[in-house]
């Protein structure tokens, strides 16, 4: 049986690596590792090979260069490479594994044999998410080399990226499968996978979207429930030294009635009046981001999934400094008060983002891509060819 799925397994390798596709995103992607070495920072600023682009906003001082290549690989390697571009590679690559299996004179070929049809299907599946471990591999283990020669940190949690990344992919190509035995078309199922993904990613941006919203009006109401509790307290003073300075015994514990602290300071009841707006408009958006929540449930995750190589790379400490760099408040100086609203709004986005638990990100994404699998391996094991 072993020896069976083994030389099936080689043979659908041998047609993975006859492929263009498979070379050219391999090149590819020691181009995209050789462009990231040639990047670095220094006290001045950028440095690009032996070309230094000065900037006072970011450099060393304000950010360490370990941090630095953490985050090159983080954002341009896998957010931007790994999870679209050769994403997209894969896809094109790998959408015809099924299609072509099932065409007249190469299904007969394969169920001649002594092999099962679900043998045959599961083995046709798992090569086609090899194309993406040997890239993501070969991606991963050279950037971190490159990490700890130009960056001088050595991070293993840089190969969580293998496993995270494959996952990801999995998702969309158990979707892949499902259509490419369906329709037998390459085109079809190679069309409707990226449509399905676009789905997911228009429901992933409004997510983050509508959490940004909603964390900032919840900072909204604290700076308001400040502003107030100082007025109301500023009022209550202000009183206690009236009636003290008109010869009344009044003692610390004493609290005024609302209507005394509203006409010793006008401006609570428009606090007030604020503070119940913006708490229903946290309601309002906490229903929203709910429904959102609710509807991704029975979705892939897959921004969430690459999201979670973030919350092993980087600590909390380099999580605010490069919030700090990237909204223009590199040093605590900086931060007036618009810039630290759109910092708590940017905390509290990750904060929500870090609570949702492994279980929900990858259980429901895998009980997602099971029923894709069953379905495509149903039809696929009972159909007349």
């Amino acid at each position: 049986m072993l020896t069976q799925t083994w030389a099936m397994l080689v043979d659908a390798y041998r047609e993975l690596c006859a492929k263009r596709l498979f070379w050219i995103s391999l090149i590819l992607s020691g181009v995209v590792v050789a462009a990231f070495a040639m990047v670095g920072i220094n006290e001045q600023g950028f440095e690009i090979l032996w070309f230094d682009l000065p900037m006072s906003t970011f450099n060393t001082k304000v950010l360490p260069r370990a941090t630095f290549y953490e985050w090159i690989f983080s954002a341009f390697g896998i957010g931007l490479w790994l999870t679209w571009a050769a994403a997209i590679l894969a896809l094109v690559t790998t959408a015809g594994f099924f299609p072509n299996l099932i065409e007249a004179g190469s299904i007969e070929v394969h169920l001649s044999k002594p092999i099962s049809r679900t043998r045959i299907f599961l083995t046709r599946y798992f090569t086609g998410l090899l194309f993406v471990t040997l890239q993501v591999a070969v991606f991963s283990v050279a950037s971190f080399f490159v990490l700890g020669l130009r960056g001088g940190v050595w991070q293993p949690t840089v190969l969580l990226a293998i496993p995270i990344v494959v996952l990801f992919f999995s998702y969309l190509y158990s979707v892949c499968v499902l259509l490419g035995v369906w329709t037998r078309s390459t085109i079809a199922a190679l069309l409707l996978t990226i449509l399905f993904w676009f789905v997911v990613f228009i429901m992933n941006t409004a997510d983050a979207a509508f959490i940004s919203v909603r964390e900032s009006a919840e900072a909204k109401v604290a700076r308001t429930e400040r502003s107030l509790a100082r007025l109301e307290s500023g009022a209550r003073d202000l009183l206690i030294e009236q009636k003290r300075a008109a010869g009344e015994d009044v003692p610390e514990s004493w609290e005024p009635a609302d209507e005394e602290l509203i006409k010793s300071m006008p401006l609570i009841e428009t606090r007030r009046a604020e503070l119940a707006e913006d708490r229903k408009s946290v309601e309002t958006w906490t229903k929203v981001t709910r429904s959102i929540f609710i509807a991704k449930t029975v979705l892939p995750k897959t921004g969430e999934t690459i999201e979670l190589l973030n919350r092993y790379l980087f600590d909390q400490t380099e999580r605010d400094t490069l919030l700090r760099v990237f909204t223009g408040q590199a040093t605590a100086e900086d931060i007036d008060e618009d810039a630290q609203r759109e910092l708590e709004a940017n905390r509290g986005v990750q904060e929500a983002y870090n609570s949702r638990s492994l279980g929900w990100i990858i259980g429901t994404s895998l009980a997602f891509e099971a029923v894709m699998m069953a379905l495509a391996g149903f039809i696929f094991v009972r159909r007349d060819y």
